[in-house]
């Protein structure tokens, strides 16, 4: 039987979850609904509260941001990468690997473990890497911390960068994508249950998360199903896998953290200057301007990007494109290149 005192715990950090995520969201953080219950859960975390998050709803949260992911792959994006594949490939290769260099650099360095670097570096959708990293020997609390330092760095020099070279300030909020009737919800859910359950039975990695993106995005993309994704449901997404990170750290973990937040912040302005580099050479090879290839080489926070492309005036179907593939080639080579990095890593002291 649940006791007064566990009730009040929980009570205490929804609070306060509640008011950090409402604060974040009015500065205009990426991602206040995953930062703020998981800054307050590592509060309480840290506190000594005893309180935990069932695998079961970390699993649940992991295939609503597959749905979340699946809903981005239209069919206008499908027709970009078609078009413009191997451009596309390379692209989002070459910021891949850029991520995993850095990876490389701050486990020789010895700043973490190779796991925990390569998920952290990886330049992917935060939440996914996060949802993902435990399941291959990675620490998610440090995997998020790592995410979300280069997620609001990105988002600061890309809002930077965008209103830099083109006028902002006059645009028109982005417009709800998705319908929220009963029958979509219902249809979004049968897409989460399925394809977590085919992904589980295939043995694929991180069942809970790659089953209903594939799956999902096949059907998205074909105009077979209309995904509704209501912001509750995602809110509770995101704040559940903020309480399971967030949770889990403890004194010891925090004095690691500051640590080695030196390592990763010079590790994050790398990782964007080398983008950006890469964004600059992108406009003598294709047809694009400068901050479309900024944009969408920005390593990470796809939903951040994606409302300063279509703020900005830029080629928001190819920023789209290579953001949502590179996300999918994270996911699929992210196990190999952790692995990679993690081989032959210098012992700890």
């Amino acid at each position: 039987m649940l006791s007064l005192r566990f009730l009040g715990r929980w009570a205490a950090l929804l609070a306060a979850s509640g008011l950090l995520a409402y604060a974040l969201d009015h500065a205009h953080f990426p991602a206040a609904l995953l930062l703020g219950p998981m800054v307050a859960a590592i509060a309480f975390g840290v506190g000594g509260a005893d309180l935990f998050v069932p695998k079961a709803g970390f699993q649940a949260a992991q295939a609503m941001i597959g749905c979340l992911v699946a809903h981005t792959v239209t069919g206008e994006i499908v027709a970009t990468i078609t078009d413009d594949g191997f451009l596309i490939l390379a692209v989002v290769l070459v910021t891949v690997l850029v991520g995993g260099g850095v990876g490389w650099v701050l486990t020789r360095l010895r700043v973490l473990p190779g796991t925990t670097a390569a998920w952290g570096s990886s330049p992917g959708g935060a939440a996914a890497m996060v949802a993902m990293s435990e399941e291959y020997g990675a620490d998610p609390r440090l995997v998020a911390f790592m995410q979300y330092v280069r997620v609001v760095a990105v988002v600061l020099s890309a809002s930077v960068m965008a209103r830099m070279l083109t006028d902002v300030s006059n645009a028109a909020p982005i417009p709800a994508p998705v319908s929220h009737s009963p029958l979509s919800v219902l249809v979004t859910l049968a897409v989460a249950a399925c394809g977590a359950g085919l992904a589980k039975l295939l043995r694929l990695p991180a069942f809970a998360l790659t089953g209903p993106m594939l799956l999902g995005a096949a059907l998205h993309a074909s105009g077979l199903v209309a995904m509704a994704l209501p912001m509750p449901m995602l809110d509770l997404a995101y704040a559940t896998i903020g309480w399971y990170v967030g949770l889990r750290f403890r004194r010891e973990t925090l004095r690691e953290t500051v640590s080695a937040l030196p390592g990763i912040a010079i590790a994050t302005l790398g990782v964007i200057a080398l983008c950006g580099g890469w964004a600059y050479g992108l406009t003598f090879l294709l047809p694009i301007d400068f901050l479309t290839a900024y944009l969408a080489t920005s390593p990470g926070g796809l939903d951040s990007v994606a409302i300063i492309a279509v703020g900005s005036k830029v080629d928001v179907s190819f920023v789209l494109a290579v953001q949502t593939l590179r996300l999918f080639v994270v996911l699929v080579t992210g196990p190999v290149l952790a692995k990679w990095i993690a081989r032959g890593a210098p012992a700890g002291p």
